[in-house]
């Protein structure tokens, strides 16, 4: 299959755009979720973790199946039908009165979310020439960071004092604005055949999800706590948190767009599972609102380029058929550190603080840099970047 060396045409932003509205939608959600089980529900840190993470439980357990899907049938359908059924149960979200039904509406959600990502993920894979893969996927990750920079911002705006039930309503009209633009793509040429056996969990991306798993889980520490820990430093709210954190990763997700290509998508996740634990060491030690800055800003910088080099050390050792298999497999990863990262996370900062969560995640990027050094020694080469290699 065949592909211009251009890599930003109109097809190529409409699911960027897409996919940017998709994520201000879910942004909105981030410090407005935990303050509505504190508030409205009477919930403590515990109930916040289970809040935040059935989301990510309800879209691991369908993102392999979307994925095997989305390499059979195409990617359109799951990019709108998964926007669809986040506006509806979004909109839902905001009448609940009891947590069960808050968890069990976001378990909703969370179908929703594995459906479109996996859709929009692998189709700007899809129109990327295969030697600017990692940079197709760095601009992808715009699009998520960008909403997460913008979304709580948006979200903590539209709240005011109490209007959480507006929230929603907002979060929902935007959700389905990116139902919208997904009717616009147009489906890309794949293989023929996709995969129709062999285990739903697609190899080529257990080792890479393995270790994103353990990097991220500092992610669903910060986005459940960030809030709540700058109410107990005194600070007038999380936006400046949430803006310092998206914004810089967005620019370094443009400027050093390249950077899993040029370095190889090894050497990328080792520095950002490095810079991903100082940051949050940093937060864990420094108990004063520029010790949550500071370390957000260097956090910022590891969870930049995470996520592309690791997609990246996946997608080089699969096939082309499989690729959206690959990256339904490797994003359940991304639920699992989201979903039981912030059960786990959750129970640690009932015994220690938040504090506490923020260390221990700390800990665990630095498992994570354990296994990405310590195994997966083979990769397939592609086109216009030499494979890497680790030393015996």
């Amino acid at each position: 299959m065949g592909k211009a060396e251009t890599l930003l045409t109109p097809r190529f932003m409409l699911v960027v755009l897409a996919g940017l509205l998709y994520f201000v939608a879910l942004g909105m959600l981030l410090p407005v979720v935990p303050l509505y089980v504190e508030d409205r529900l009477g919930g403590g840190a515990a109930a916040v973790g289970i809040a935040v993470g059935s989301l990510f439980v309800g879209a691991v357990l369908l993102r392999p199946y979307v994925g095997r899907l989305g390499d059979r049938i195409g990617r359109r359908i799951l990019i709108i039908g998964g926007a669809l059924v986040v506006a509806v149960s979004t909109a839902l979200s905001g009448v609940v009165a009891a947590l069960p039904f808050l968890v069990a509406v976001r378990l909703v959600t969370g179908l929703g979310e594995a459906a479109f990502f996996v859709g929009a993920a692998t189709m700007v894979t899809d129109l990327a020439p295969a030697a600017r893969r990692g940079e197709a996927v760095s601009y992808w990750s715009v699009a998520i960071y960008g909403g997460l920079a913008a979304g709580p911002a948006l979200g903590e705006f539209v709240l005011g004092d109490d209007r959480f039930g507006l929230v929603f309503l907002v979060a929902a009209g935007i959700a389905l604005g990116a139902a919208a633009l997904g009717l616009g793509t147009a489906e890309v040429e794949r293989p023929e055949e996709g995969p129709t056996g062999g285990p739903l969990w697609n190899r080529a991306a257990l080792g890479p999800g393995t270790v994103l798993f353990l990097g991220l889980a500092g992610l669903a520490a910060f986005l459940a706590f960030a809030r709540l820990y700058a109410d107990d430093l005194g600070m007038a709210g999380a936006e400046s948190v949430f803006l310092l954190y998206g914004g810089l990763v967005l620019c370094v997700r443009i400027v050093g767009a390249r950077l899993p290509d040029v370095l190889g998508p090894r050497r990328a996740g080792t520095g950002a599972l490095v810079t991903t634990a100082a940051g949050l060491a940093v937060m864990g030690a420094w108990r004063s609102p520029a010790g949550l800055l500071v370390g957000t800003a260097v956090f910022a910088a590891g969870m930049s380029l995470l996520y592309p080099a690791l997609l990246l050390l996946a997608l080089d050792a699969a096939p082309d058929a499989e690729r959206a298999s690959v990256v339904g497999t490797f994003s359940s990863f991304f639920d699992l550190s989201q979903g039981l990262g912030a059960l786990m996370l959750g129970g640690v900062a009932e015994l220690a603080g938040y504090r506490g969560a923020f260390v221990a995640a700390a800990g665990l990027a630095l498992v994570g840099l354990v296994v990405l050094r310590g195994g997966m020694r083979h990769r397939v080469a592609t086109p216009g970047r030499p494979a890497e290699t680790l030393p015996a």
